[in-house]
Formats: structure tokens, C-alpha cells, sequence
């Protein structure tokens, strides 16, 4: 890598470090309240999984478009028309709890799960900025962010809730807050110089690759080595994070019965674990190798949600939800610096465009399905579910021929 190229990387690593870590905490409120939100807006709690369902299919859907499109125009255009996305979806929820429009909040679900499915393709302007043997680490620099957002979110949001019964009245200001936490994110990344595409693109000139052609099509790129291992693992553990993660502030008010401010030092937990330890977490991917990282993500994922059935308390699922979110970690950074070794600067956002869309739909129906066996069967029947579900591919993955680690590839 020149010299002159470094201190550009870093300016463009703080900056969208500094993005997720706003990001995470309009996320934070999307999982904590969607469910609530649906249920109280709409009045039908059987229904209770539809709402993280509508946001999940959405951002599936939005997902392969953003991607492909950030093959061809550059990663920074998409991620401001997310951001903006993401804000009236969250301006539009804040309606529909004022006035009870159900096609408000169908809007709002809808267009939150287009800021996220960009939002989530941060991590494509990550791996751009690095070489192979250090991917995994520019990757965890990016989504290290998400901590101070772990932080912040229960300080903005707790205080909005406490002392307050659950009525959708309450819900407007929360919503408001993080449509305008949202315009901030889109600031920030709008100072990212240059798109991170470009320089992709001369870090491979430097490295002796090829000038980049056509890209492969999508069914060529499946077919390389590697890459279907990392997508079973990056399916599973993505489904699983966001379907738990969004029933959980369900579980803890109406299930549980604690106060509606308890849902926030919760999902500030699982957060904080998703983010807390990942650089550390890309270090030692970048040294062990990937497949050994994805199966052990999922292992901790499952042992955290196998766990969510024995315990009541708030500090309790507190730390179960940490550990669901330390697994995701390891195997979501595992997968997304795999992917992103396999595809060019070209091929990089159609590829992990189509892992989200399948994980997003996977997670759509989780939601579905948990919240109905929630509502008829229990939290032991979400956490039981979901366990299987994360751990399946394990099997599989170690199965596989080992993949070598990034630096013995480089």
C-alpha cells in the first residue's frame, strides 16, 4: 500500500466508524420497540412477528439492489439514500404511534428495512480498505464504533421511558429522536473521500491484480471455494441475531413483565457484545483462519440462545444476549472478511447483497415463526428453535476442506 493511500484509509475508517457507531443506535431503538410498536399500533398481538418480518423482508429485498448498485456507482451514494431511508421510516412509526395508522406503520417498517440493508453494507466500504491478510481486522476497525453506540442508545432512549406505562403515545418522541439520529449518520458518511471502491480498486493495482473487468456473474461466484461455507454461517448467525434480538423487548415487558425501560440496558448489551471485543475478534480471524471462527461463532450463539429459556431477570438475559452477540461477532466478521476475499471490488457488493437477501428472508421468517410459537408455546419454544437453527451448519462447515488463514492466501 503507498504511503500517500494510508492516511486517507484512516480518515475513511474513523469516518465510518464514527457512522455506525450513530447507526447502531437508531438500530437499538428498531429492535427494542418494533414488536411493541406493532402490536400496540395494530392491537393484534398473535401478530406479534410481523412487524420485524416486514422490516426483515424489505431489507432483503433492498439488499441485492443496494449491493449490485454499489458495484456500479460506489459504495458512498447508496449508503446516504439508506440513511435517508432509514429516517422517514423511522418519522413514519413516530406518525402511525400518534395516530394509529396501520398504513404508517407498514410505510415505516418498510422503509426501516431499506436503511438497514444499506446500513448493513458498511462492511463492503470496510473490506475494500484493506488487503486480504489484514481484512478482518479493517472490517472490526469499522464496526468497532457500534460500542459507543451501545453506550449512547440507553442514554438517549431509557430516560424517554421511565416511569411510563406501555401506550403507543409514548413511543412518538423515541422515534422522532432517532429519525434525527439518522440524518446525522448520513452527514457523516457523506464526508467519506474518495468512495472506497476506488480504492479498492488501486490497492489491487498495487498488489499486482488485474485492472477490473466485467465481474463474474453471481452463480460463478458461489461456485469459488469458500464461498458457501461463509454464507451458511453468515445466514444462520444473521437470521437468528436479528429474529431474537427484535422478540426479545417483547419477552422482557409483556412475557416478563418488567418495565418498558428494561428493554434498553438489555439490547445495549447485546450490542455492546456484538461490537465490544471486535477488534480483537478480527485480529485473531486474520490468524486462525475462517472456518474455525465461523464455527465457533455459532456455537457461542447457540449455547446464548439455548440459555434465554431458563432465566427471568433483567441482568440475566442481559448477559445471555451479550453472548448471543459476542457469536454473531466472531461469525459474522468470519464471513464477511471470507466473502470479501473471494470477490473483487466489483463483485463485492452483488455478493454480500445476496447473502443479505437470503439472511434477511431466513431472519423474516424467524421472526414469524418465533413469534407465533412465542405467543402459543413460550419462550422455551423461540429459544429451543433458534439454537437448531444456528448450529445446523456447523457440521457442514468444519466438514469442509479448511480453508488457510488470510495471511498465508496474501
Amino acid at each position: 500500500m503507498t504511503t500517500d493511500l494510508a492516511p486517507v484509509i484512516r480518515r475513511n475508517t474513523l469516518l465510518l466508524s464514527t457512522t455506525s457507531a450513530v447507526n447502531s443506535v437508531v438500530l437499538q431503538l428498531a429492535a427494542a420497540v418494533s414488536t411493541l410498536t406493532f402490536v400496540l399500533v395494530t392491537g393484534h398481538a398473535g401478530l406479534l412477528g410481523l412487524g420485524p418480518a416486514i422490516f426483515l423482508t424489505s431489507s432483503g429485498v433492498t439488499a441485492v439492489i443496494a449491493g449490485r448498485t454499489m458495484d456500479r456507482h460506489g459504495r458512498r451514494p447508496v449508503l446516504v439514500v439508506g440513511f435517508v431511508a432509514l429516517s422517514s421510516g423511522c418519522a413514519l412509526n413516530a406518525l402511525a404511534t400518534r395516530t394509529s395508522s396501520v398504513p404508517a406503520l407498514l410505510a415505516g417498517l418498510v422503509l426501516i428495512g431499506v436503511g438497514m440493508a444499506t446500513s448493513l453494507l458498511i462492511r463492503t466500504a470496510a473490506g475494500d480498505m484493506y488487503t486480504p491478510e489484514r481484512r478482518a481486522r479493517g472490517i472490526s476497525y469499522v464496526l468497532f464504533g457500534s460500542v459507543f453506540g451501545a453506550i449512547l442508545g440507553p442514554a438517549v432512549f431509557s430516560p424517554m421511558f421511565a416511569g411510563k406505562q406501555v401506550d403507543p403515545d409514548v413511543l412518538t418522541v423515541p422515534w422522532l429522536a432517532a429519525a434525527a439520529i439518522a440524518l446525522v449518520a448520513m452527514a457523516i458518511v457523506m464526508l467519506v473521500r474518495p468512495d472506497t471502491r476506488e480504492i479498492a480498486i488501486q490497492i489491487g493495482a498495487e498488489q499486482g491484480a488485474p485492472p477490473p473487468g466485467a465481474a463474474a456473474p453471481l452463480a460463478e461466484i458461489l461456485r469459488r471455494p469458500g464461498v458457501l461455507p461463509a454464507m451458511a454461517a453468515s445466514l444462520a448467525s444473521f437470521a437468528v441475531m436479528v429474529s431474537v434480538m427484535n422478540l426479545s423487548g417483547y419477552v422482557v415487558v409483556q412475557v416478563h413483565h418488567h418495565a418498558q425501560d428494561a428493554v434498553f440496558p438489555i439490547i445495549g448489551a447485546h450490542v455492546l457484545g456484538m461490537y465490544a471485543l471486535v477488534m480483537v475478534v478480527g485480529t485473531l480471524i486474520d490468524r486462525i483462519g475462517r472456518t474455525p471462527a465461523l464455527a465457533i461463532g455459532l456455537l457461542v450463539m447457540g449455547a446464548s440462545v439455548l440459555s434465554l429459556q431458563w432465566v427471568q431477570g433483567v441482568p440475566a438475559t442481559a448477559v445471555l444476549l451479550f453472548g448471543l452477540g459476542i457469536g454473531w461477532n466472531i461469525s459474522f466478521v468470519a464471513a464477511t472478511a471470507q466473502l470479501a476475499d473471494l470477490s473483487s471490488a466489483l463483485e463485492r457488493g452483488k455478493l454480500l447483497g445476496f447473502n443479505d437477501l437470503i439472511a434477511s428472508l431466513l431472519g423474516a421468517s424467524m421472526a414469524l415463526v418465533g413469534g407465533y410459537g412465542l405467543e402459543t408455546s413460550g419462550v422455551g419454544a423461540l429459544a429451543v428453535g433458534a439454537a437448531v437453527v444456528v448450529v445446523s451448519p456447523v457440521a457442514w462447515i468444519l466438514w469442509r476442506e479448511q480453508l488457510p488463514t488470510a495471511s498465508s492466501e496474501a
